[in-house]
């Protein structure tokens, strides 16, 4: 190896004063980075893991739904919403857990996994859905001032007709006649002409009669 001159002599000896007064700044630094990279990348890893693992208990839980068995039904479905609830997979458990305690006349459970959707889901469309089911319970429990309550809350326009056909069917369910056929004109206004759910509407309309 080569001698060194002085000039270079000197340079060396700067590069070593430098990084003894910085080194530790610069590890550090270097580590934090190290750090944040691994824990981002453990952390892709465990939303990864607790994908997989949310898939496999949903599948699980409709595996369930296809029993028609509602206890073990509802024993998936809260296992999905308990062990992965910031998941898409547990506003859906829920959801379809409700449908069919509905089905069988719980609305008490019904209700309460439909909550448990307007309060936790991530998907403002998912809340649209469970804000629609609980309006209609209560509307058959004739609850309707709570009914019409949550039909006020904010929804995009393509739950417009829908939002406006249920508030027909409660005030008309409380005798308002002439708001509930408002109701149903809006509803009907806000779905598509092509849809044949137009036709339902059109005979709630035609049920209230002329307005006088």
């Amino acid at each position: 190896m080569a001698a060194l001159d002085s000039h270079e002599q000197e340079q060396l000896e700067a590069l070593k004063t430098w990084w003894h007064e910085n080194s530790n700044q610069i590890i550090g630094a270097l580590l934090i980075a190290v750090v944040a990279i691994g824990g981002w990348r453990g952390w892709q890893y465990y939303q990864h893991q607790q994908a997989n693992e949310a898939a496999t208990l949903y599948q699980q839980f409709m595996n369930q739904i296809e029993s028609n068995d509602i206890k073990r039904v509802n024993d998936a479905a809260a296992a999905v919403m308990d062990k992965f609830a910031s998941t898409a997979y547990a506003p859906r458990a829920a959801l379809l857990a409700a449908q069919l305690n509905e089905q069988l006349k719980d609305a008490g459970r019904a209700k309460t996994q439909l909550q448990w959707v307007i309060d936790h889901a991530k998907e403002s469309g998912l809340k649209d859905v469970a804000r629609l089911r609980m309006a209609a319970i209560q509307l058959d429990e004739k609850n309707y001032d709570s009914a019409l309550n949550l039909l006020e809350a904010a929804h995009p326009p393509s739950f417009d007709g829908l939002y406006a056909d249920l508030r027909g069917d409660v005030l008309s369910a409380q005798g308002k006649t002439d708001e509930a056929r408002s109701a149903y004109k809006l509803a009907q206004e806000k779905t598509d002409v092509k849809s044949t759910y137009r036709n339902l509407i059109q005979m709630k309309l035609d049920a209230l009669g002329a307005a006088k």
